[in-house]
């Protein structure tokens, strides 16, 4: 008994280092993946102490390798043979699907980060109701997806064939015994030794369980760097704190702790009551047209059309040359620091449709808001105008729900792409081509009357995978990027997204002078629903290869109308979609009209914008999970980074609390 109990546990002490290993493996490799800086050089400490602490917090889940054979194998093979005939193959058996686990996880994480530059976060939640056609179609067509099936033999072989050599290892022998008495002292020792041990590791390098490894206690000198306090975190732990994270705090309050948060942002505090609505606190008065009001309203919600495509910094990428010349009108306005309202097309539309952030909590989903509205929505309130107000966007209108929401919301008519266009029209999951699209939204409205109509028009091609074939549509890269860097030439997934981009911008912007030349006095509005990763700085274009947060966050907004003019809007140059409403009302509406909005207008002195990500003002732009901040401006160089830096937090949690108060009471839904 002796002899097998202690061959056993030392079987369990061989396979049970192969985890973290790979957990190491898989960290190193994340590093020379994504990191900015792929070297040690002078880093050494840095990197030590996020493998160090990164392996010890990771044996919160390896040190159940060793545990689950511990239990499953070496206590049973004690008393059964024929359990200990098959106990390494069961042991194998077992760490390679642990191992699988690790490798799904892993492979997760990796095409997470590359679209949303961050390890597992909230987005992951509200990827449940998204077109998992979409998901199919991105991982397989731009993220290698093929590949990483494939991965998976050659991945557990090798290992699978380590952990052979290792279980092959000699074991030491058991001391002998005189009699039962030492033999039975011994094992019950080495039992509570087992156990001491998977405990010590599993809680760190410690026997007590509150000096487990967490966040707080992650070295400074790892925790400091934004990108290694991404990487010391194991995938399992990142999605286990994911997991214990609540969607959002506003949800659990009482109406008393809710009043107290959002009171500091109400017109009129003192008014609060039980059972009151506070947007009804935010009603506005219009001071008077600005501009002759017009017969018909564009707003083009061009997929991730990114302020980075606009700035002198990449001119001699030429993505974004339509988009340039609707900006250099003389009756174009046009902002370089917008933020959207959400940080995902789901949570953005949502935000400025309702007229209140969406903070992930998915309005579009609740059925409480297909029925009911609040009085800050965008569409509704446009229509107290005089407009009729139609949504057209390039996919299906069962994407986010959204034929229930917007006839909620105020949309008179809602038209999804397939179902405008012809049934065999080019699309990707998300949507029909642009250009096809675009195109049939074009004839339907020339098509219809000339009543006074909003048009909300959402397109969908600029997005992952890339692979619409824009060549065919008028693209030619020596005429369109005569000064590409041979670097983006060379990198086929880094020119197919700028050329997706350029193919985007050129057919909206053409969308918007077919409109022009239909309705003369048309007033429109050029923004994105969020930005994206479509610089190639992984080309080494600039002396940097990331993003700073400004290219990360920030969406494009540019308006033009007959008699708009820039002195119009008070000098400002930051604002975001939530500004959009007050702005189209205050140059359009007449005196006295009112309106409901959580914000100014552009029109009014701005010095700051907020959402439930990030916020901006003149001098800096900061993302709130990571209490990052960098200069606003544009820059060449890897621009200075604060750290424990967030500002207007009082203001950023009082307006998720507002959205959080209405999704508890939806009774107060018009």
């Amino acid at each position: 008994m002796t002899s097998v109990f202690f061959a056993g546990v030392q079987q369990d002490i061989k396979i049970a280092f192969v985890a973290p290993v790979v957990c190491a493996l898989f960290r190193l490799v994340f590093i020379l993946v994504y990191a900015p800086v792929k070297r040690p050089r002078s880093e050494w400490r840095k990197w030590f102490h996020c493998f160090r602490y990164g392996f010890w917090w990771g044996m919160d889940f390896n040190a159940y390798v060793f545990l689950v054979s511990f239990v499953l194998v070496t206590i049973p093979a004690v008393f059964l043979p024929a359990v200990a005939a098959v106990g390494d193959t069961v042991r194998l058996v077992g760490l390679l699907l642990y191992l699988a686990v690790l490798y799904t996880a892993f492979a997760g994480k990796m095409i997470f980060y590359f679209h949303f530059h961050d390890i597992f976060n909230h987005i992951l939640f509200l990827g449940k109701n998204a077109d998992k056609k979409n998901f199919a179609d991105i991982f397989f067509n731009q993220n290698h997806g093929g590949l990483i099936l494939a991965g998976y033999v050659p991945f557990l072989a090798l290992w699978g064939l380590a952990a052979q050599w290792l279980l092959r290892l000699p074991a030491l022998p058991a001391p002998q015994f005189a009699g039962d008495v030492g033999a039975g002292l011994f094992n019950f020792a080495l039992f509570a030794a087992a156990i001491l041990l998977f405990y010590f590791f599993r809680y760190g390098g410690t026997l007590n369980h509150r000096h487990k490894p967490e966040w707080d206690e992650v070295p400074a000198v790892v925790k400091d760097d934004v990108f290694f306090g991404k990487a010391v975190i194991d995938d399992l732990v990142a999605l286990e704190l994911l997991k214990n994270r609540p969607r959002h705090e506003s949800l659990r309050h009482t109406d008393e702790e809710s009043m107290s948060i959002f009171g500091g942002v109400l017109p009129a505090p003192s008014a609060m009551k039980a059972g009151f609505n506070p947007l009804l606190q935010f009603r506005r008065e219009a001071a008077g047209a600005k501009i002759k009001k017009p017969s018909h309203i564009f707003l083009l919600f061009g997929e991730s059309h990114s302020q980075a495509a606009f700035d002198p910094l990449y001119e001699n990428l030429h993505i974004a040359d339509a988009g340039k010349k609707f900006r250099s009108r003389e009756d174009a306005v046009a902002f370089n620091n917008f933020l959207p309202g959400g940080t995902l097309s789901q949570t953005s539309i949502v935000s400025i449709m309702s007229g209140i952030f969406d903070a992930d909590m998915e309005l579009n989903e609740n059925k409480d808001f297909w029925s009911g509205n609040v009085p800050t929505a965008l569409a509704s309130q446009i229509k107290k105008l005089g407009y009729r107000t139609v949504f057209w966007y390039g996919g299906s209108l069962t994407w986010a729900s959204l034929k229930h929401y917007t006839p909620a919301t105020g949309f008179d008519e809602s038209w999804g792409g397939v179902d405008i266009c012809p049934a065999d029209a080019p699309r990707t999951w998300l949507g029909v081509y642009d250009h096809i699209f675009l195109s049939d939204v074009a004839r339907l409205i020339k098509e219809g009357d000339d009543a006074p109509t909003f048009h909300f028009v959402y397109t969908t091609s600029n997005h992952g995978p890339y692979n619409i074939p824009v060549e065919k549509y008028g693209f030619d890269r020596e005429k369109c990027m005569p000064d590409l860097p041979p670097s983006v030439l060379r990198d086929e997934g880094a020119f197919r997204r700028l050329a997706c981009f350029w193919y985007a911008d050129k057919f909206l912007m053409d969308f918007a002078e077919e409109m022009r030349a239909l309705y003369p006095d048309s007033l429109f509005i050029v923004t994105g629903d969020h930005a994206s990763r479509v610089l190639p700085l992984e080309c080494n274009i600039l002396a940097r290869t990331e993003p700073t947060i400004r290219e990360r966050m920030c969406t494009s907004f540019a308006m033009s109308a007959p008699g708009l003019r820039g002195d119009m809007f008070a000098g400002n140059d930051v604002g975001s979609h939530m500004n959009i409403l007050p702005t189209l009302m205050e140059l359009i509406a007449p005196q006295g009209f009112s309106y409901y909005s959580l914000f100014p207008a552009l029109t009014a002195p701005i010095d700051h914008a907020v959402t439930p990500h990030c916020w901006i003002d003149k001098d800096m732009v900061g993302l709130y999970a990571d209490k990052l901040a960098q200069p606003a401006a544009v820059s060449p160089q890897d621009p200075e980074t604060q750290h424990d830096t967030a500002r207007y937090l009082e203001e950023r949690q009082a307006y998720c609390e507002l959205t959080g108060y209405m999704v508890r009471h939806p009774e107060l839904l018009i």
